[in-house]
């Protein structure tokens, strides 16, 4: 379908080249925006995969993809992969030092931290220290809190994390509201 689509005038290649970008455009755009890039850089990608698939599709024999969308969808993962390669190299060390204090002088906010872990009721504090802060094996922990086994104890372990979780997710908080 291709080959006669490029054999034929420009108003025709115009035509076709836009109902690409309307078919794989959304796909592309979804894919760079996951990987972090914006629509603009989106948009370059993709223009330049367009000029790859012309390339490809005009080169004397060439074979014409049967699934246009997902050819051009894998020409952008290559091309945004070299580009990301290619940023990385050139990041100054100064800006990734900054990136790595920024990380380094977020602290948890235990206030709020300890608000949801109280919210498991004492029993489940005193566990989660004993696995988490004393790293006490779980043999140990069954015994000390009265299970009858290790697979007891793991599993009152997993409710208390639960409790925990869900009370997060009542609140709906984020990673971002623990830290200060």
């Amino acid at each position: 379908m291709a080959e006669q689509i490029f054999m034929r005038s420009a108003a025709e290649r115009e035509v076709f080249f836009i109902g690409l970008y309307k078919k794989a455009f959304p796909a592309v755009a979804r894919y760079v925006s996951r990987m972090g890039g914006s629509l603009e850089q989106a948009q370059d990608i993709f223009q330049d995969a367009l000029v790859v698939y012309y390339e490809k599709v005009q080169a004397p024999g060439a074979t014409v993809p049967q699934n246009e969308k997902a050819y051009l969808l894998g020409i952008t993962k290559n091309l945004w992969s070299q580009a990301y390669k290619a940023a990385c190299k050139n990041q100054p060390l100064d800006d990734m030092q900054a990136d790595f204090e920024a990380v380094a002088d977020e602290q948890p906010a235990t206030n709020k931290l300890m608000h949801y872990l109280e919210t498991a009721g004492q029993k489940c504090m005193d566990m989660l220290r004993a696995y988490y802060y004393d790293h006490l094996p779980a043999g140990d922990i069954a015994t000390l809190f009265g299970y009858s086994g290790l697979r007891s104890a793991t599993v009152a372990k997993y409710k208390c994390l639960e409790k925990v979780r869900d009370k997060v997710k009542e609140n709906s908080l984020s990673y971002a509201d623990f830290i200060e």
